[in-house]
């Protein structure tokens, strides 16, 4: 009876049992509401494929879009401070970043890398709106300039993908001496001549659109990306007045002269590619990589024949 009721009871309910699906599998499109299959949905970059709604999507998944074959090299960034002020409000500072480093897996709001796109080498930054808000303290300060000081190091062009709801209030002043700091190393790509390319995702906001964000020497967006200093509910609130439609996102900064292009995340690496080697005077990229041709086979000359091969030609002449 108990090797019945241990071990076959166990065992047919293991076989028979019906298996549980994972949560996972799908997600809900914040616009449209449809639901998504993640690999068709992962495989689209994040834009839902009923009616383009652009979701977030992490740093690594968009360097792996970006660069030829998803290969990239990471830029190594200067570790600051890690909690100059002693900060506290509901939770201290330094439990906020441990939580956010367990949920994103990565250090900090902004990851450097160099890599090829379309056989040009480039240096790419990109802020991560899942930690803290993609807020900018003192390490996204010295990640831009590391990833300023790689580019004119290897000559390179940045190309920086801007998603921050602004300055990161735990670092106080600290973090808004992030913004001059920033300028200068925009700047050290313009006195080196060499091509600063901003991508503007959702959000850009705060004290991030107020420097780095908006010194491009090309401005790109996503399609419907909320871009400006000070939010729409802000503005309302203060000046009591209702905000036309789609204030403050791409498509009306594009209408304004504030954008240069509105392009969608599917489209963004061949966008970037042209824009990239037009800035450089490189001419176009070539669409696909073709092997290298065989080489000929070109017979040996008659007097290097072997002895066989000749008598045999003898003997036919004869």
């Amino acid at each position: 009876m108990n090797w019945i009721t241990n071990y076959v009871r166990p065992r047919i309910n293991s076989i028979f049992s019906r298996r549980e699906t994972p949560d996972n599998l799908w997600t809900k499109c914040d616009d449209c509401g449809t639901m998504l299959f993640h690999r068709e949905l992962k495989a689209n970059l994040n834009v839902c494929t009923q009616c383009g709604h652009h979701m977030a999507i992490t740093p690594r998944e968009r360097f792996d879009a970006l660069f030829d074959g998803g290969i990239f090299t990471e830029v190594d960034v200067p570790a600051p401070i890690a909690d100059p002020l002693h900060f506290k409000d509901q939770k201290k500072y330094p439990d906020r970043m441990k939580a956010a480093q367990k949920s994103t897996g990565e250090k900090e709001a902004m990851l450097v890398a160099e890599g090829e796109i379309g056989r040009t080498p480039i240096v790419a930054a990109c802020q991560d709106f899942s930690f803290m808000g993609g807020s900018m303290g003192m390490y996204v300060g010295n990640a831009i300039i590391a990833a300023a000081e790689r580019a004119v190091e290897m000559k390179r062009p940045l190309i920086l993908f801007s998603a921050a709801g602004g300055a990161r209030m735990q670092e106080g002043i600290l973090s808004l001496m992030q913004m001059p700091r920033t300028t200068v190393a925009v700047q050290m790509l313009k006195e080196a001549g060499l091509p600063y390319i901003v991508v503007l995702t959702h959000p850009t906001t705060g004290g991030v659109t107020a420097s780095y964000a908006m010194l491009g020497d090309v401005h790109i967006s996503e399609p419907n990306a909320l871009i400006c200093f000070a939010g729409p509910r802000v503005i309302e609130q203060t000046i009591r007045e209702k905000l036309p439609d789609g204030f403050q996102r791409a498509e009306y900064l594009l209408d304004h002269g504030m954008l240069d292009r509105v392009t969608k995340r599917t489209e963004m690496r061949d966008e970037l590619i042209t824009i990239t080697r037009m800035l450089l005077g490189l001419p176009p990229a070539v669409a696909g990589d073709l092997p290298a041709p065989a080489p000929e086979t070109v017979a040996p000359p008659a007097d290097d024949a072997a002895p066989e091969a000749q008598e045999a030609t003898a003997e036919a002449e004869k």
